[in-house]
């Protein structure tokens, strides 16, 4: 129920009955039948109220008197309120003051045209007290229609008031002046008692006026008795008796005559109403013909007002032949109104038409032939199978289309949108232009424009509508989620798009946010009629699963392309935060940028009514991980294929110490050095992809959240941890791999080079430096060492660290298997494990220092004291010696 009516304002605020006043407020109705009662001051007014709108309404007052409410009364609101009044009051009127309303005149306002009486009565005088009214110009600050409702200071009125008169001439005279004019009225009141001679001197116009019409009535009977006589009376009298005699003649021929026209007009006026019903049967076939239907429902109305309770028989049978006409009529009509396409507004005319015909049929045999045909609801139906038809029409054509079309699909211009694009381009049009129709027709039935006396089905046209757009949703699933399984859906529908080929699939992924923007294109429109959730729902549901499916679409594209970086590759260094990493993450990272800029303007950006595809546990965060994991994987496998690319292929293998020189110093960002890309050996594409996946690691995962977060993402932090974890894997492997390649051969000749030249540890020996296998051991760690620090010196402790490991692992090997040493070979071979050991310090992890430890142990007999003595002053000189050498083992890695 709507709110009560509530009066808050009045234009004017007073007024004598009839005052026209511009009633506002609040919920004053909805319309004009929805205004019920309209009181002013207790008066009804509702007969003048013209409704405006819900806040206007304007109405003139009734003969109401005195202050009081104004109440409206709606249909929909009940009684309502008055926060102002108003007040009513009566004005004294005459002939030439205007009025609103008509007033009887009394004897007393009749004016006298003659001549005026010399002295004014005492009644109309201006000033009867006698006092001057000079000074007295102050008013009284009140209304003195509400100081005395029932009186007037008029003193010709019967309800006139001394007090009134008195406030409002001599509100400023003394008490005592009012008291002598108080003396001055009873003095004038008694000489008007003083007799005939105070009456006469009075009212000597009105005797004066008298004596000339008495002495003029005398002239005229003289004049009279001296041209007729004495008998002047039966003259006139006979004269009076011949005027009626001959005015009763004539009135008598006009009596005649009039009722000899009044015959002729009944006459003419009865042909012209039997006329009209003889000429019916073909009138309102021919108007129905024209489509003048509007013409047919008003005529034969006024046919059945004039001649439906008729008894003449040959009226009765003329009825009869239009009825059936009409009946005949109501056919034509109904099958109009179900044949499509047609505009709401075309079976909107019809279905009134045939309402109309069918009230003024119903109560009659014909009329009950179609009396259980409701045109509106037929004319629902029939919109709504058609616009189903259309649906499957369309797809139907599409579909045949595409089926006769795959040979040539794949000489088709990229440029050229695919059929499947253009089938979802019409359908949404003809979702935007047809359902409306059907919702705007079934909002008619139900608010009862188009409603007869059928009751409405609510619950079936629900139902339709949501069927249409479930069918809508249908198609589009069918043509746009080409790479979903479909499997129930085409079970449930037993439908299926012609399966194509990978060449016209693929041409067709590019245009998929095409076809999201026609989808939402319709739902924009579909969202305007304000539908029910329940079926704005399952569009919204099919947008959601087209954007998630675009960005799955996108995200496939990006990590088609992340694949393709290896071919990109330059071997560049351009990387500052992370030396010896190329340009290769960059180029991930950019990719990365242009992909969600691309998914944030496509899909994932929401529009009206659309879903948040980042829910927490939702499918489309589910789909965000996958796709990034997808994408970081495709990268990693990227940097995996560049290390060990043409790995067997490589060129035959040199001296470790001789395998990779000091870059360029021209060319600081390059490992190709002058040679180009041709001169990037095996061991630079290894350090560049370690220097990689440690970058990507320490820098690039972190900085990933970032965008991610940046673009209102959700952290993807299981995409980023398992692509993490999959580059540790991939960095342990390849790291492994590289000292496998670096550290075998190193090792593979300490002990060639320990036993050279028949060399056995118990023979006496010279000593002063150190044994060859030791320098070869130095010199190749520090080819090494020139190789990755050139490179990416970050490398160089998880390198050598597993590179010496291995070497102190084979020394503790080789001196265990000693069985004993000379005097001077245990001082050599201290020196040799110690000068090894203390110039690696740096990348000597636990393991290493414990093998050391062992090797240093295995020598036997231990030194003596005069051993140790002679060992450190040779490893001191050697170290001074090997001062140039070692001094790239002290530069710390960063």
């Amino acid at each position: 129920m709507a709110p009560q009516p509530v009066v808050t304002g009045l234009s004017p605020k007073e007024g004598p009955p009839g005052t026209r006043v511009i009633i506002r407020g609040e919920f004053l109705g909805t319309r004009v039948q929805d205004l019920i009662g309209l009181k002013i001051c207790g008066s009804d007014c509702l007969l003048s109220a013209e409704w405006k709108s819900p806040n206007k309404i304007i109405a003139r007052t009734g003969p109401a008197k005195g202050k009081g409410d104004i109440i409206v009364t709606t249909l929909s609101g009940g009684v309502g309120t008055s926060t102002v009044q108003f007040r009513a009051y009566h004005e004294t009127i005459g002939p030439l003051k205007e009025s609103a309303v008509w007033i009887e005149e009394s004897p007393s306002q009749n004016f006298a045209w003659g001549r005026r009486t010399l002295a004014q009565s005492g009644l109309t005088q201006e000033d009867p007290l006698g006092l001057s009214i000079e000074g007295n110009e102050q008013k009284i600050p009140e209304d003195l229609r509400d100081l005395f409702p029932e009186a007037c200071g008029d003193l010709s009125q019967e309800h006139f008031s001394p007090a009134w008169f008195l406030l409002e001439n001599h509100l400023a005279t003394s008490f005592e002046d009012l008291k002598a004019g108080l003396s001055y009225l009873k003095r004038k009141v008694e000489s008007q008692k003083e007799g005939q001679l105070s009456f006469l001197k009075s009212n000597a116009g009105s005797v004066i006026d008298q004596l000339d019409t008495l002495m003029n009535i005398r002239d005229k009977l003289q004049e009279d008795v001296k041209l007729h006589g004495n008998e002047t009376l039966n003259i006139l009298e006979t004269s009076i008796e011949n005027s009626i005699s001959e005015s009763q003649k004539i009135f008598t021929d006009v009596l005649v005559r009039k009722e000899k026209a009044d015959s002729t007009r009944s006459v003419l006026f009865a042909l012209s109403r039997h006329k009209f019903l003889f000429c019916l049967p073909n009138s309102v076939d021919r108007r129905a013909k024209a489509g003048e239907y509007d013409i047919v429902v008003n005529d034969y109305s006024r046919a059945k007002n004039l001649f439906g309770k008729t008894e003449i028989p040959i009226f009765r049978k003329v009825l009869e032949e239009v009825d059936h006409r009409i009946l005949s009529i109501r056919k034509q009509l109904h099958e109009k109104v179900v044949k499509m396409p047609q505009s709401v507004e075309q079976q909107k005319k019809l279905i009134k038409a045939l309402i109309s015909l069918e009230l003024q049929q119903s109560g009659t045999p014909i009329g009950d032939k179609l009396r259980n045909i409701d045109p509106a609801w037929d004319a629902i139906e029939a919109r709504a199978k058609y616009l189903e038809w259309t649906f499957r029409q369309t797809f139907d054509q599409h579909t045949s289309k595409d089926s006769g079309a795959q040979e040539k699909a794949k000489n088709r211009d990229s440029s050229q949108a695919p059929n499947r694009v253009n089938f979802c381009e019409e359908l949404c049009d003809i979702a935007a232009s047809q359902l409306p129709d059907l919702w705007r027709l079934g909002q008619l039935y139900f608010t009862g424009e188009l409603r007869g006396p059928h009751d409405p089905k609510p619950g079936d046209f629900k139902r339709m509508v949501l069927n249409a757009i479930e069918k809508f949703c249908v198609y589009l699933r069918l043509a746009i989620l080409i790479a979903t399984d479909q499997r129930a859906l085409r079970q449930s529908s037993g439908l299926a798009w012609p399966i194509g080929s990978a060449s016209a699939t693929h041409q067709f992924l590019p245009w998929i946010p095409q076809c999201l923007r026609f989808t939402r294109i319709a739902y924009a429109t579909l969202i305007s009629l304000d539908l029910p959730s329940e079926a704005l729902d399952i569009i919204q549901k099919l947008i959601d699963e087209v954007r998630l499916f675009c960005f799955s679409i996108i995200f496939k594209r990006a990590t088609d392309r992340c694949k393709k970086l290896g071919s990109q590759e330059s071997w560049e260094l351009g990387v500052e935060e992370y030396p010896g990493a190329t340009l290769l993450p960059a180029a991930l990272e950019a990719l990365l940028i242009e992909t969600l800029d691309e998914v944030q303007s496509v899909c994932m950006q929401r529009e009206t009514r659309e879903g948040n595809l980042l829910e927490p546990q939702s499918d489309g965060q589910r789909e965000v991980t996958q796709r990034l994991q997808e994408f970081l994987s495709a990268f990693s496998a990227v940097i995996e294929e560049l290390a060990f690319h043409s790995h067997d292929e490589e060129t035959p293998t040199h001296n470790v110490s001789q395998l990779l020189g000091f870059p360029n110093a021209q060319q600081p960002d390059s490992v190709a050095g002058s040679g180009g890309a041709a001169a990037v050996t095996w061991e630079q594409r290894m350090l560049c992809c370690l220097a990689n996946y440690a970058y990507c690691n320490k820098i690039f995962f972190p900085r990933l959240g970032d965008i991610f977060v940046r673009y209102g993402y959700p952290l993807p932090t299981l995409a980023i941890e398992t692509a993490r974890y999959t580059v540790n894997q991939l960095f342990t492997n390849l790291l492994e791999e590289y000292v496998e390649h670096k550290g075998d051969p190193l090792v593979g000749t300490i002990e060639p080079s320990m036993y050279l030249g028949r060399f056995q540890w118990d023979h006496e020996m010279e000593i002063g430096q150190l044994r060859p296998y030791a320098h070869e051991c130095c010199d190749n760690l520090v080819g090494v060492y020139s190789e990755i620090y050139s490179i990416s010196p970050a490398l160089l402790r998880p390198i050598l660290e597993s590179i010496v490991q291995t070497i102190s692992e084979e020394l503790a090997r080789l001196m265990s298997c000693v069985q004993r040493f000379s005097f001077t070979g245990a001082i050599q071979a201290h020196v040799d494990i110690r000068l090894l050991r203390d110039s690696l310090e740096g990348y000597v992890n636990e393991t290493a220092k414990n093998y050391f430890m062992e090797a240093l142990e295995a020598i036997n007999p231990p030194l003596s004291g005069e051993q140790k003595r002679k060992a450190d002053e040779i490893l001191e000189r050697v170290k001074r010696n090997m001062r140039l050498q070692l001094l790239c083992f002290s530069v710390k890695d960063p």
